[in-house]
């Protein structure tokens, strides 16, 4: 083969959740090679226990999708969109190609690791370049041990680890060209509009239009809104529903529009002595992030299993429908639950404060297995993630790493008085609250604390 054949066999570059040009090492690693670039997407709804996303991050998807496509054909290359199994569909491109590398951006769960484990042996028996980079994780979680070795159970000896390790590596550039790759008539793409991404049944996707632009610029635009107005008050105001004070980032890091290296190093130099406090919660909060998926790399099944399995045992009584209905809808006659239900709903998104009051009050009020909780999340959130939403559900639970205490139980009513002190936050949400339109509470939240807590207490004494 002539070295000129052979430069123009192309380099795969296969996007996940990493749906950006600028500081992504894979579409970098394929640009440098001088090939023909193909970019891809493949949409896998068939691989088994492969979990596909929520009809929030669906919406989401979509969008992030078609301008992450529209900046790759600027760059002369474009999106190609496939859908199947993932292992099989990957090989097949590979083969009808005839490329010579694949690149993409390390995945942390259980399954996904498993796929790019066999593209990438598979890759190599047959002679091609096939390398994973970092890109979504400021710290890989093999580098982060214990004096032991083994990987941190507790938050804060964590980050302190990851504090004192080598500094994260600094963002890199968009390529400023792509040199286009042809894809073989024996390949079969589809439409982005294919996928059928877009909720239909109920079309709810009104609500996120109004709240939401996703989309790479839109990303940066946003981080450049927080840390220019909001940073230096961020320690003091981000527990405050009723005012816009959070990076409102969670989706942009979900999806990759935005890399947690381009957040690190931009919040770093905005730090001085008037952001100082902010700038250390804030990068703090990455660390939880960073902590949610080092934890998932050693717990795959971290959305379905207790990490402390002596939870296995809890009491779940008996599912009453209407009270998980009612949590849904916001209609449970609490109103800073169903504030935050209703939040959810309408916007994808839920102040981080509301999810933790809202959570406790189905687990420890309702009384209603974690798991129905993570799964409605999981299908509402624009921002669910293998890692954060699971971790934080357990946590909740007092069953995760570095779980809240179990006898920990989030008053609703008083979070309400100390962090929504005027009610700004329950009228956006709840406008019928404070009149006689407005229901009782579905539960007493003294007496289903103290069945929580007993339930707990013999759960322990088991052990």
């Amino acid at each position: 083969m002539s070295v000129d054949r052979e430069q123009d066999r192309p380099a795969v570059v296969w996007f996940r959740d990493d749906l950006r040009i600028a500081d992504n090492p894979a579409l970098h690693a394929a640009a440098e090679s001088g090939r023909p670039v193909l970019c891809v997407f493949i949409w896998d709804e068939q691989t088994p226990q492969l979990r596909v996303p929520g009809a929030a991050s669906r919406w989401w998807l979509h969008q992030s999708l078609a301008t992450l496509t529209a900046s790759l054909e600027r760059l002369g290359a474009g999106m190609t969109v496939l859908r199947g199994p993932s292992e099989q569909v990957m090989a097949h491109l590979l083969r009808e190609t005839d490329a010579a590398a694949v690149f993409w951006n390390r995945r942390y769960g259980g399954v996904e690791r498993s796929i790019d484990e066999a593209v990438k042996s598979s890759a190599r028996e047959a002679g091609l370049e096939a390398t994973s980079f970092g890109a979504n994780l400021l710290f890989e979680p093999w580098t982060i041990r214990t004096g032991q070795g083994t990987p941190f159970s507790v938050y804060t000896p964590f980050w302190r680890a990851c504090l004192a390790a080598p500094a994260p590596r600094k963002p890199g550039p968009a390529p400023r060209t792509l040199r286009p790759a042809e894809l073989p008539p024996s390949v079969d793409s589809v439409t982005l509009d294919d996928l059928g991404l877009l909720p239909t049944h109920p079309d709810w996707a009104g609500g996120l239009r109004d709240t939401w632009e996703p989309g790479e610029k839109a990303a940066h635009e946003q981080l450049e809104r927080f840390l220019a107005d909001d940073l230096g008050a961020y320690r003091q105001d981000r527990d405050v529903p009723g005012i816009d004070a959070t990076s409102r980032l969670s989706p942009r890091l979900r999806w990759g529009e935005l890399s947690p290296h381009q957040v690190w190093y931009a919040t770093q130099q905005r730090r001085d002595r008037s952001t100082a406090e902010g700038a250390t919660t804030f990068t703090a909060e990455l660390g939880w992030r960073e902590f949610a998926y080092h934890t998932l790399f050693e717990h795959p099944e971290l959305a379905t299993v207790n990490i402390h399995r002596e939870y296995d045992s809890f009491p779940w009584p008996p599912l009453h429908p209407s009270a998980l209905r009612a949590w849904q809808q916001g209609r449970t006659g609490v109103p800073l639950v169903d504030a935050g239900m209703r939040e959810l709903w309408t916007t994808g998104v839920m102040h981080n404060r509301v999810r933790m009051v809202t959570a406790s009050f189905l687990i420890k009020n309702l009384l209603i297995d974690w798991r129905l909780g993570e799964q409605w999340f999981w299908d509402t959130l624009v921002d669910a993630d293998p890692a954060n939403n699971a971790f934080n559900w357990q946590w909740v639970a007092g069953s995760g790493a570095d779980a809240a205490p179990y006898f920990r139980v989030f008053n609703p009513e008083l979070q309400r008085q100390k962090f929504d002190r005027n009610g700004d936050y329950v009228r956006r949400w709840v406008p019928e609250w404070d009149t006689d339109a407005y229901p009782p509470p579905i539960v007493d939240l003294a007496e289903t604390r103290r069945a929580a807590l007993a339930a707990y207490d013999a759960v322990k004494r088991s052990r």
